[in-house]
C-alpha cells in the first residue's frame, strides 16, 4: 500500500520534473548569482576582452606589419654609387706637363624586371600568409576561449548538483537521526549518511575548485585584464543546429585557417621558384666618369654585365622546387586531415545529441521517481537507508552524466566551428 502511494506521487511530479530538468532554460542547474560587486561577464564579453588584450594575437598581428615592411623593402631601387678620384701626374719626359688629377664617377645598377618582380610578389605572398595567420590565431583561440567557457559552465552544473545532493543528504540524516534517536534503526545507519554527506561536500568543494580554474584559465587568455571577482553566465543546454556533413566539408575546404595559410605558403614557394629562375638574368650596371688634369677633361660612359657563367642559380631553382613540392604534399595531407576531423566531430555530435535525449526523457525519469519511492518507503519503515542512498547515487551518476553529454555536444559544436573557420571572422563570436 505504501508502495503504491508512493508511485502514484512519484507519477504525478515527474511531468514537472522532466519540464525543469530536460528541456526548460532551468535545465542546467544554476549557482547562487554573485553579490552586486561581482560582475557577470557573457562569453560574448570574455571574448572581447580577449581578443583585445590576448599577447599571442598580438604578436601575429604584428607580424603582418612586418610583412608589410618586406613588401616595401622588396619594392625598393637599389641606391646609386659615387666615388672619387684625386692624384698627380709626374712627368716622365721633359715637356709633359705635371699636376693634379682629378675624377669623379656615379653608377647605378638596373636590375632585371623580372627578377624585380618575382622578388616583390614573395613579399606580397608573405604579406598575405601573415593576414591568414592573423586570421588562425583568432579562429583558434576564440574556439579555446569556447571550449573553457563550456567547462566553466559544466563545473558550475557538477557545483550546483553536488549542492542539491548535500543538502538533501543532510535532510536524510536528520530522519535518520530521529529514527536513531528514537531505537527504529540502528546506529550504523547515522554512520554511513555522515559518510555519504562528507563525500558530497569533497565533491561540492571541487567542483567549485574546477570552476575557480576555468576562470583562471580564461584570465591567462586575457593576459589578465578580466574585472576582480567576475562570474560566469550562460547556460550549458543549449542544443546546436545540426548540419549537413557535405555543407560542413564545403565550409571547411573554403574557410578553414589552417588551409588557407598552407595555400598561402605554397603561393610563396612559387614565387620563390620563380624568382629563383628569373635571377639568372643579370642585371645593368651603368658608370658615368669624368676625369680631368692639367690638360685633358676624360668623360666616359660604360655598361656593366655580370654574365651567368660560373654560378646558374641551379642550387636555389632546386631548393625551390623542393619547397613548392613540400608546401603542396602539406596542404593535400591536411585537407584529408580535416575531413576525417569533421566527420568525428559530427559523428562526437550526434552521439551526444542521443545521449542527452536518452538521458533526459528516461534514465532522470526513472530516477528521479525511483528516488522518492525509496524515501517514501524508508519514511513508512519499508526500506532501509541504504536504499535511500542508493537511489541518490544512481540519480546523482544520472544528472552528472546529462551534465557531461551536454558538454560534449557544446565541445563537438566547437570543433565544427573551429574547422570551418566561424571564428576568423572580424564580426563573429
Amino acid at each position: 500500500m505504501v508502495l503504491a502511494m508512493a508511485l502514484a506521487s512519484a507519477v504525478s511530479a515527474t511531468a514537472q520534473t522532466a519540464s525543469a530538468i530536460g528541456n526548460g532554460p532551468s535545465a542546467t542547474p544554476t549557482v547562487q548569482p554573485p553579490s552586486a560587486g561581482h560582475a557577470q561577464l557573457s562569453l560574448e564579453d570574455i571574448i572581447q576582452i580577449i581578443l583585445a588584450h590576448n599577447p599571442q594575437l598580438r604578436a601575429t598581428e604584428m607580424g603582418k606589419s612586418a610583412a608589410q615592411a618586406g613588401v616595401t623593402a622588396a619594392k625598393a631601387w637599389p641606391n646609386p654609387r659615387l666615388e672619387t678620384v684625386q692624384g698627380r701626374n709626374v712627368a716622365q719626359m721633359p715637356g709633359l706637363a705635371t699636376g693634379p688629377v682629378r675624377g669623379w664617377g656615379v653608377s647605378q645598377l638596373l636590375e632585371n624586371p623580372v627578377a624585380r618582380q618575382a622578388r616583390a610578389d614573395v613579399a606580397r605572398a608573405k604579406e598575405k600568409e601573415s593576414g591568414y595567420e592573423i586570421l588562425q590565431t583568432r579562429n583558434a583561440l576564440i574556439a579555446q576561449v569556447r571550449s573553457i567557457y563550456y567547462q566553466g559552465l559544466q563545473h558550475q552544473a557538477h557545483t550546483q548538483a553536488a549542492a542539491d545532493a548535500v543538502q538533501l543528504l543532510e535532510q536524510v540524516r536528520e530522519r535518520v537521526r530521529l529514527r536513531v534517536s528514537t531505537g527504529e534503526a540502528p546506529r550504523y545507519e547515522i554512520i554511513k549518511a555522515d559518510a555519504e554527506i562528507i563525500s558530497a561536500r569533497e565533491r561540492l568543494q571541487t567542483a567549485s575548485l574546477m570552476v575557480q580554474q576555468s576562470q583562471l584559465e580564461l584570465n591567462r587568455l586575457a593576459a589578465g585584464q578580466l574585472p576582480p571577482g567576475w562570474k560566469l553566465t550562460g547556460e550549458l543546454d543549449q542544443t546546436p543546429e545540426m548540419q549537413a556533413v557535405s555543407h560542413l566539408m564545403e565550409l571547411v575546404l573554403k574557410n578553414n585557417p589552417d588551409l588557407l595559410v598552407l595555400q598561402a605558403e605554397q603561393d610563396r614557394a612559387l614565387a620563390r621558384l620563380s624568382e629563383a629562375r628569373a635571377e639568372r638574368l643579370p642585371g645593368v650596371e651603368l658608370r658615368l666618369s669624368q676625369v680631368r688634369d692639367a690638360e685633358w677633361r676624360q668623360n666616359q660612359l660604360s655598361v656593366g654585365v655580370q654574365l651567368p657563367l660560373l654560378d646558374t642559380r641551379q642550387g636555389p631553382i632546386a631548393q625551390a622546387s623542393a619547397e613548392l613540392q613540400r608546401a603542396q604534399i602539406r596542404l593535400e595531407g591536411h585537407q584529408a586531415q580535416l575531413r576525417q576531423q569533421v566527420m568525428l566531430a559530427w559523428k562526437s555530435m550526434e552521439m551526444a545529441r542521443l545521449r542527452i535525449e536518452a538521458l533526459s526523457q528516461g534514465a532522470l525519469r526513472e530516477a528521479e521517481a525511483a528516488l522518492r519511492v525509496a524515501q517514501a518507503a524508508y519514511r513508512f519503515g519499508e526500506r532501509g537507508i541504504l536504499d535511500v542512498l542508493d537511489a541518490q547515487r544512481v540519480l546523482r551518476s544520472v544528472r552528472t552524466d546529462l551534465i557531461d553529454a551536454r558538454f560534449q555536444l557544446q565541445a563537438a559544436r566547437i570543433a565544427l566551428e573551429e574547422l570551418t573557420g566561424q571564428h576568423s571572422l572580424s564580426n563573429s563570436l
